[in-house]
């Protein structure tokens, strides 16, 4: 609760869910509060007061701990509070401390007799230094209850995995075992990660969140993994979580219907994974293996983070898992410089070198400024005005100018400024739509000019104009007026409805699987990334393309609208995974007679879908592990590369003598004229060659009654070495030749020799990387017949001339 109740509210409506809906013993629950060991910060009192005005509640259960247990913080400074936690007493059968000299099952204490099952925090404060803090002016609750416990408090059984949420899938993965109840529980760790991990993905995978490299995504796939490693640990050696993942549908599906909307999508996601992990795991644990013998050789308990960083940016091994096996042989992972070496990869690879970071004290410049606007009536309370959506031309008086984040009173020309004014119609980047630009320009005959390229809300109540003062001098208190580039915002609004056709289109022609996982929405482009396991393939790309220019002709009217987010989702609006939304949403809806599309969106958008004017597919291809990415154009943009191809076309048909309608024939014509005259090449640079090896046979070398040649043949690809050394080893039944050639500027050379020397010892292969060594390359392949590559084509002779000492060396070490 934000403002809305506070504690009186929260202790009751707690106590009335656990003792009356839930039916809980009041006399087993206690509660705590807070009294600061430093006796700075006032003792909560008022809680404890609360709770013991509860119906059937023991005033004696009220018990007092400090700033450890009962006060929460998010930072050194910012919001805090105290906190009032609800244990329950499970009674002294759950006391894993019996006998032990001086124990005391209490609150808090060092047993599993008391189980804290909720949380209450009281957000009254805001801490502005280790010693100072001062009254918010509005009190908030942040309420957390463990659902997992009070099922298990309310089953009666002593582990939240005895509940009906996970003993089910405990039992399932003892059904693909075949082990009994009691072998179960004498290995139960892997039950466990299994059943919790497999619960965990399912949800996951329904939500969107798809196995992958980075951010939830990788977490989605280390969770995997995890279970499956547990999982080969108690001998399921073949993908299983697909078996756990039904079993979760079966159980939750009726709470939580995406689970069986979504259930293709869950299974098909983790045997894929599960598959792909069989692959990885076999040569990153191999590899970890050898790790753990050198640490265990030298004595060393702790493995480098550099190291683990390696398993898993080379093999795939997520860090969890290298931890997790280190453990079990009593090791352990240094997790701080895997994290640094991570950050060194990520910086490395251009991550974070175009945005800085915005620090506390930039935050506090901004609020200060804030505060000051809204104490000389400057500002409303609720700050800058924003309305993107019909306010594209403002007027109103500068109310702060900063430069390199610094108030000034005015700026000059070439100036880089931050410009704040009462009220904006520009839109700040969000939801992956970029920010406007335009202009700002000063009123009354002042004539300066600041072109706007971006936008920021640097703190709340705050909006700031970013530009380049191009013309003039503005000055604080000047009267301006803030200008979008209308056309601009036009293109983006094209392909930013478009984006959401897109996503219509995708749900019907690939599956309701296919969810969106990010976009970019600029006025040139838009960039559409969604949840799918392979590539699409033409005609689908072709079908996406033509649903989506259907829709446009169709001229679909675009309703927008405010509703309660829980209307809008009832009402079957789509809402994005790890997106914020408020308590009221704004909904964008295409439709006519039916609905094609409704989505929680705070973009802007066009009228009619007719307004997009064209949809055009650039390209396709993956952005992730099981994400893959559309580009597209609309719009100006789309016209534009229409009329591009249509002078390409024109061009080439002039070219090539004929017409745009009949090019695809004369194409085809050319092609076949071009294959057939490469084949007549071919054989007459093949008939070259065999005039010149049958002239070069005469240079043969005999070496104890061994034929051996080497030589540089042109203008042949390897098919046509090879065949040259065929005829070579038909001619002798002892033999070494090597036969080299450039193809597109690089040494190539092939080496054969005939099965009698193979058996005698001599190698293709071993010739081969001789050679290689002076070509800068490598070689290898098979005893009788071997290639090297390299990068030095002017060495190419040098590296023959090797060919004859490299036998009489082999000779000689056989005789």
């Amino acid at each position: 609760s934000f403002g809305d109740y506070y504690k009186e509210e929260a202790i009751t409506w707690a106590w009335e869910l656990l003792t009356k809906e839930w039916g809980l013993d009041a006399n087993q629950l206690w509660a705590t509060c807070f009294k600061d060991e430093k006796g700075e910060i006032p003792t909560d009192d008022e809680a404890a007061d609360i709770w013991r005005a509860q119906d059937k509640f023991d005033p004696d259960h009220v018990m007092f701990f400090g700033r450890k247990d009962n006060f929460w913080e998010m930072a050194e400074v910012g919001p805090c509070g105290p906190c009032s936690e609800i244990h329950i007493d499970l009674g002294e059968s759950f006391c894993n401390k019996k006998g032990e000299a001086g124990h005391v099952c209490h609150v808090n204490g060092d047993c599993k007799r008391f189980l804290e099952i909720w949380n209450l925090v009281f957000i009254q404060y805001n801490r502005l230094s280790p010693t100072q803090l001062e009254p918010l002016p509005a009190k908030h609750v942040d309420t957390g209850m463990g659902l997992d416990r009070v099922v298990a408090v309310i089953q009666n059984v002593y582990s939240t995995y005895r509940t009906d949420l996970l003993m089910p899938l405990m039992h399932k993965v003892q059904s693909l075992t075949g082990q009994t109840e009691q072998e179960m529980m004498e290995n139960v760790t892997p039950y466990r990660v299994i059943a919790d991990h497999g619960r965990a993905a399912t949800f996951l995978i329904a939500d969107g969140v798809v196995p992958g490299n980075i951010g939830r995504n990788y977490v989605c796939r280390m969770i995997i993994r995890r279970a499956a490693r547990f999982g080969k640990m108690i001998g399921l050696t073949r993908p299983f979580l697909s078996e756990i993942a039904q079993t979760v549908i079966d159980n939750y599906g009726e709470a939580f219907p995406e689970l069986l909307q979504n259930k293709n999508t869950i299974l098909d996601n983790l045997n894929r994974e599960e598959t792909r992990f069989a692959r990885t795991i076999e040569a990153g644990m191999g590899h970890l293996e050898e790790l753990i013998a050198n640490l265990k050789k030298l004595g060393k308990t702790l493995l480098p983070g550099s190291e683990a960083f390696n398993l898993y940016a080379t093999h795939g091994l997520p860090f969890e898992i290298t931890r997790d096996v280190l453990r079990e042989q009593g090791l352990d992972v240094d997790e701080a410089s895997f994290l640094q070496a991570m950050e060194g990869h990520r910086l490395a690879s251009g991550a974070n070198k175009a945005f800085g970071t915005m620090g506390a004290d930039d935050v506090d410049v901004y609020r200060s400024i804030f505060e000051n606007l809204k104490k000389d009536n400057l500002l409303p309370s609720d700050g800058v005005g924003y309305n993107p959506y019909d306010d594209l031309e403002v007027e109103g008086k500068v109310l702060a100018i900063l430069i390199d984040g610094n108030p000034v009173t005015r700026a000059t020309q070439g100036d880089f400024v931050e410009i704040i004014l009462p009220k904006t119609g520009f839109y700040i980047e969000s939801g992956g739509q970029v920010s406007d630009e335009g202009s700002i320009v000063g009123a009354d005959g002042k004539g300066w000019e600041i072109k706007v390229m971006d936008m920021r809300r640097p703190a709340a109540g705050i909006i700031t104009h970013i530009g380049e003062v191009v013309k003039g001098t503005p000055a604080v208190g000047d009267r301006a007026t803030a200008t979008v580039d209308s056309q601009r915002r036009k293109d983006i609004m094209r392909n930013h409805t478009a984006t959401h056709l897109l996503h219509a289109a995708l749900h019907n022609i690939i599956g309701k699987h296919a969810r969106q996982a990010g976009s970019l929405v600029a006025p040139d482009r838009l960039r559409f990334d969604f949840t799918h396991p392979q590539a699409l393939t033409p005609s689908e790309i072709k079908e996406i393309e033509e649903f989506v220019n259907r829709s446009i002709l169709e001229n679909y009217r675009l309703s927008i609208g405010l509703k309660p987010i829980t209307e809008a989702l009832e009402d079957g609006a789509m809402a994005l995974f790890g997106e914020k939304y408020g308590e009221i949403v704004r909904t964008i809806s295409i439709e006519r007679q039916e609905r094609l599309s409704l989505e929680l969106c705070g973009g802007t958008h066009v009228d009619e879908t007719g307004d997009i004017g064209i949809f055009i597919i650039t390209s396709e291809g993956s952005a992730a592990a099981g994400i893959r990415r559309i580009e597209a154009i609309t719009g100006r943009g789309a016209y534009r590369l229409i009329q591009q191809r249509f002078d390409a076309i024109a061009r080439i048909s002039d070219m090539l003598e004929s017409t745009p309608d009949n090019l695809t024939g004369r194409v085809s014509d050319l092609l076949d004229d071009i294959s057939h005259s490469k084949k007549q090449l071919s054989q007459y640079r093949q008939e070259i060659a065999n005039l010149k090896f049958n002239q070069s046979l005469d240079e043969v070398v005999f070496i104890k009654g061994i034929a051996v040649l080497s030589l540089a043949v042109p203008n042949v690809d390897a098919d046509a070495l090879r065949g040259l050394i065929d005829r070579f080893r038909q001619k002798y039944n002892d033999g070494v030749v090597a036969l080299g050639t450039i193809v597109d500027g690089k040494p190539m050379i092939v080496c054969g020799v005939t099965d009698t020397l193979v058996k005698a010892g001599i190698h293709a292969g071993d010739i081969a990387r001789a050679v290689a060594q002076e070509i800068g390359g490598s070689g290898g392949g098979r005893p009788n017949l071997a290639q090297a590559g390299g990068k030095d084509a002017g060495r190419l002779q040098l590296a023959l001339d090797k060919v004859i000492p490299f036998v009489k060396a082999k000779i000689g070490e056989n005789d």
